[in-house]
C-alpha cells in the first residue's frame, strides 16, 4: 500500500472518532433495517455536521440506517452513534406502524391469519401436542 493509501485511511479513521467523539456504541438498539423519520427536536449545537445531513435525508422521506450510511458515507457503528443522539434529541424518531391491516376486529391479527398459521404449523409438525383452546 502506498503511503498516500494509508494517509486517507487513517484520516478517515480520525474523522470518523472525531465525528462520534470517541464513542464506540449506540445508546439506542439500531438495526440496519431500522426505519427513521424526522422528529420535531433539534440537534444540539455541538452535534457533527452529518447529522444535519441526517436530518435533510429524512425530512425528504423516511430512510433505514443503513441507506444513511452509504449516503453519508460513513461507517453504520457511526451513524448509529449519530442517530442516537438525534433520537436523544427528539429530532429523529422511530416510526410506529399498525403491523395488522385494519380487520375490524381490534388490534392483533385476524381469526383467519390465526387460523392460517395454526393449519400451517399443524402440517409442519403433525405430532406435536395440542393445547386446549380458550373458550
Amino acid at each position: 500500500m502506498s503511503m498516500y493509501g494509508r494517509t486517507a485511511e487513517e484520516s478517515a479513521f480520525v474523522r470518523t472518532y472525531a465525528v462520534t467523539r470517541g464513542r464506540t456504541k449506540p445508546r439506542h438498539l439500531l438495526g440496519l433495517e431500522t426505519v427513521l423519520d424526522a422528529g420535531l427536536g433539534r440537534p444540539g449545537p455541538a452535534q457533527a455536521e452529518e447529522c444535519e445531513e441526517i436530518l435533510a435525508l429524512c425530512r425528504e422521506r423516511r430512510r433505514s440506517v443503513v441507506e444513511l450510511a452509504g449516503r453519508l458515507g460513513r461507517p453504520v457503528t457511526a451513524v448509529k452513534i449519530l442517530v442516537s443522539d438525534l433520537l436523544d434529541a427528539d429530532a429523529l424518531v422511530v416510526p410506529l406502524t399498525q403491523p395488522y391491516a385494519d380487520t375490524g376486529e381490534g388490534p392483533g391479527p385476524s381469526t383467519q391469519t390465526l387460523a392460517a398459521l395454526s393449519a400451517g404449523l399443524k402440517r409442519k409438525w403433525p405430532d406435536a401436542v395440542a393445547y386446549p383452546q380458550a373458550g
